[in-house]
């Protein structure tokens, strides 16, 4: 499993709580042209993905999955073809990148509540960029719903227990998910987000954790 040596831990529930949205905005009819137009061949059914993310689709722009072990983090080729995403991932958020991917969840499918514990987790800030949504897609975390919109940039707990569903019969979700690490300027503008933004859900909480199976509490 990739680690960050030298770099600290962060007490994301001081820092983030659940989920925060960022003061940015994107250009989300744009991101999402350049994200339709990949051939269907680049996108892989679990993208190296397992265990609770084996139902979503996945394709890596930078890094691997980990569990295709240790590998360096560098840009992958799709990345070449997704300039503005490469803008938003290298000029937008004021971080330097880790770990980047998009992961699309199909209609009515879920990723189980767990908790990112390996160390590379707890030393980065993750980044959700929503590209394809709804009103039905539904990010879980710390215990609260949170509904992201295309156009914003959020930073997710990912320390805490959280998961997805996509409550919708029709439609598909798709972020592109993407890990930095924590900088003078990134910190800045977490401290200038919005917070308090997410609601008791029991129907979305009922659904997930009577959905989690054993053992997905410690993942990755």
């Amino acid at each position: 499993m990739l680690d960050i040596p030298g770099q600290p831990f962060l007490d994301k529930q001081s820092l983030v709580g659940g989920c925060v949205r960022l003061p940015l905005r994107i250009d989300a009819e744009r991101i999402l042209t350049e994200v339709a137009a990949l051939p269907a061949s680049v996108w892989g059914t679990t993208g190296g993905r397992v265990g609770v993310h084996r139902k979503a689709e996945a394709l890596f722009l930078r890094g691997s999955a980990p569990a295709e072990g240790n590998l360096p983090v560098e840009d992958r080729p799709a990345l070449s073809e997704l300039p503005y995403a490469r803008y938003i991932i290298e000029k937008l958020i004021p971080a330097t990148p880790m770990r980047c991917l998009l992961a699309r969840l199909p209609a009515g499918l879920f990723v189980s509540p767990h908790i990112d514990r390996a160390p590379y987790f707890g030393k980065t800030l993750r980044v959700h960029v929503p590209i394809e949504t709804h009103d039905l897609a539904f990010m879980w975390s710390a215990g609260l719903c949170y509904s992201m919109k295309a156009g914003e940039v959020w930073i997710l707990n990912n320390s805490a227990l959280h998961a997805v569903w996509n409550a919708d019969a029709s439609l598909a979700r798709t972020h592109m998910i993407c890990d930095f690490l924590p900088n003078a300027a990134l910190l800045e503008l977490l401290t200038k987000g919005e917070r308090n933004l997410g609601t008791v859900c029991e129907e979305v909480a009922a659904h997930i954790m009577s959905a989690q199976a054993p053992g997905t509490v410690a993942a990755r």
